[in-house]
């Protein structure tokens, strides 16, 4: 894993300094944007993939930015996105009968660092609608206040509040069914 900026054609455009800028925010973020992508996707490979073209959009468009300061909040926004696009496609292809499996199908990396408890867990925020799974992650995992998830997936702050309260209460009575 490693985002190599050398060879890309706007190089001279972007600059040694915005160069070494956006290596050193994936540097400082990537594991921890890959981890989130990932309990939205359900697959390391996947959740790579995912954060792995949020730097390279961020990369193409940094000459562009006007306030550099907001490219973490570009990645957040990005690696959702991509994470929805992600999800979407599976969901085509489960329609038309291309997938043979119930996404998400957890690496066996994570399951190993999981204990079993966690891993219920997990399987119940994957059963989650897409939002409040959204909410939580920014909330629980990216550690963001409710003004900045609200900004991130373009919603109210009422709005993030109230999923977030469902989401919960969804998790809670999903996983008391199982045991």
């Amino acid at each position: 894993m490693g985002l190599n900026l050398s060879e890309h054609p706007q190089e001279a455009a972007l600059g040694e300094c915005g160069r070494d800028r956006v290596g050193a925010l994936y540097t400082q973020h990537a594991v921890g944007l890959i981890r989130a992508a990932m309990l939205l996707v359900g697959d390391q490979a996947s959740a790579e993939d995912v954060v792995q073209d949020a730097f390279l959009g961020l990369y193409r468009v940094w000459a562009d930015l006007r306030d550099h300061d907001k490219a973490i909040r570009y990645l957040r926004v990005a690696v959702l996105n991509g994470s929805r696009s992600v999800l979407r496609g599976r969901r085509r292809a489960r329609l038309i009968g291309a997938l043979q499996h119930d996404p998400p199908v957890w690496s066996a990396e994570s399951a190993a660092m999981a204990r079993e408890d966690m891993r219920e867990v997990l399987a119940a925020v994957a059963r989650l609608p897409r939002r409040q799974r959204e909410v939580l992650v920014c909330k629980y995992y990216l550690d963001l206040p409710e003004q900045e998830i609200a900004t991130t997936l373009r919603i109210s702050r009422g709005t993030v509040a109230s999923t977030k309260s469902r989401a919960l209460a969804a998790l809670i009575a999903d996983l008391q069914e199982e045991k």
